[in-house]
């Protein structure tokens, strides 16, 4: 499917810095905090392995790689990598205030092209940045490509709610109430808040999504629908080489 919304790299680098100071209140607001609770689901489906690696992928602020440093007790290795270097830098400051720095390394890296060696992470995960990706598959390849045999790939992402009632409803606050408070707050020069049911509308979710991970070589794909399918965890597992 040919994608309407405009996701050129330098389009959405520039789109997420120009938020990046109100990006960790609006993901709060305008999820009414259940945003903390899908990253903390995702920390107890795919549990962190001891002191394992983990990679989280487009961590933007850095909420799920800090979700996964309580998660694993302070005992893992974590790699927060974003492209966005004024998100990297919220995220560093975070990190610093809870004294995980020891513990989550920050690197600015594009998720098509990631400088990290081949079959290395346990667990490489990525929380509502995939559809931001400008090219989805090499996102995927790069995320399998990085995983050990065995590891597993975890996507949290926004999906659509197919119930009649909750479903309008919810379409109604995203397409109409979200984008005008997100838009208040934020002040995006691109319309940050305009994008995101845009880029969430075009995107793959359910089996489609499972599917195209299954293309990438991920065995026993699993998804898992959070708050009547707001959003969506799709796990799978590298299989051996």
């Amino acid at each position: 499917m040919e994608l309407l919304v405009d996701k050129r790299e330098s389009r959405i680098r520039r789109m997420f810095g120009h938020i990046a100071p109100s990006y960790d209140l609006l993901n709060h607001l305008l999820s009414l905090n259940v945003d903390k609770y899908w990253r903390w689901r995702t920390t107890r489906l795919v549990p962190p392995q001891g002191k394992a690696p983990i990679l989280d992928l487009c961590t933007g602020t850095g909420d799920l790689a800090l979700a996964y440093d309580r998660a694993a007790a302070g005992k893992a290795e974590i790699v927060g990598a974003d492209f966005c270097h004024e998100m990297l830098m919220v995220a560093g400051n975070k990190i610093d205030r809870r004294r995980a720095s020891p513990r989550i390394r920050i690197l600015e890296a594009d998720a098509q092209r990631l400088p990290l060696p081949d079959n290395f992470f346990e667990i490489v995960t990525v929380a509502f940045g995939l559809r931001n990706v400008t090219d989805t598959d090499r996102g995927l390849a790069e995320m399998v490509r990085v995983t050990r045999p065995g590891g597993r790939v975890a996507i949290l992402e926004f999906s659509r709610p197919r119930g009649w009632f909750f479903g309008r409803l919810y379409r109604i606050y995203f397409t109409h109430i979200l984008p005008l408070v997100g838009q208040a707050i934020s002040r995006s020069k691109d319309n940050a808040y305009r994008y995101l049911p845009a880029s969430v509308q075009e995107f793959p979710d359910g089996a489609q999504l499972a599917a195209r991970l299954g293309r990438h070589g991920l065995v026993d794909v699993r998804w898992h629908p959070f708050t009547f399918g707001i959003a969506t965890l799709y796990v799978g597992t590298k299989g051996a080489a």
